[in-house]
This record gives structure tokens, C-alpha cells and sequence, in this order.
């Protein structure tokens, strides 16, 4: 699995909110009590990210971990490989194409693009998370 895929996957639950059906259906489905002929599926409520992550900081006791600013702190929140090396895969995974040796600089972008696609995703950011 990727490394986005794995934020995703600790985030949403192993699929974006919006490749999820509603209710818990099948896919293709029709939800429970829905119209015959009605759509496969209504679109998923929103997910909470913030209280997501939240918790799973809660989870890293005397760790202080400011995941709504750091790529790396998001990342050991969700107990996925915040190493360098894991954030280049990351960058390259994601289309980075500034020095990958600027550290600083690729991890302001990663943070930027991570909270990006999670929001297109379904995820529900904070308003002080610019995406």
C-alpha cells in the first residue's frame, strides 16, 4: 500500500468517504427503504478528520503532536513511517517536484497536498487547516 494510502486508509477506514457506500449498502445498491429505481447510493456524510486525528494523538500520550502544521507529526499520529525516507516516497508518490533534500520545504508542501486530497476526498478539515 502506498503511503498516502495508508493515511487514507487510517483516516477514512480503509476507503475515501466518497468511494463508500451509504448506510453500509453493497455498492451498487440502493439504500434501505430506497424508491426502486432510486440512485445506487446517497452521497456519505462528511468525515471528521480533526477528531480522527484528535484521537489519535490522544492515543500517543506525553507526545505533543501538532498535526494540523506538520506532515511528520500527522504522520506518527496515524503510526505510519514519519522518517525522511518515507516522506521523499510520499513526495514522489504525490508529484513533488522541488528538491527533495529541502526537507522543510517538501514538508510544508506534502502537508498542503495531504490536506488537499483528503478534503476532496470527504474529510471534514478545520478552517485552520488552508487546503
Amino acid at each position: 500500500m502506498s503511503i498516502f494510502g495508508k493515511i487514507m486508509s487510517a483516516i477514512f477506514g480503509g476507503q475515501p468517504a466518497s468511494a463508500a457506500p451509504a448506510g453500509g449498502a453493497a455498492p451498487g445498491s440502493a439504500p434501505a427503504g430506497a424508491a426502486p429505481g432510486a440512485p445506487a447510493s446517497a452521497p456519505m456524510a462528511a468525515v471528521d478528520v480533526a477528531a480522527i486525528v484528535d484521537k489519535a494523538v490522544a492515543a500517543h500520550k506525553g507526545e505533543k503532536l501538532e498535526w494540523r502544521t506538520s506532515i511528520v507529526d500527522l504522520m506518527k499520529a496515524l503510526d505510519i513511517d514519519s522518517s525522511l525516507a518515507a516522506r521523499k516516497d510520499l513526495a514522489k508518490e504525490l508529484g513533488y517536484s522541488g528538491d527533495m533534500n529541502d526537507s522543510a520545504s517538501m514538508n510544508v508542501w506534502l502537508h498542503k497536498q495531504v490536506m488537499s486530497k483528503l478534503a476532496a476526498n470527504g474529510g471534514k478539515l478545520p478552517p485552520e487547516i488552508k487546503h
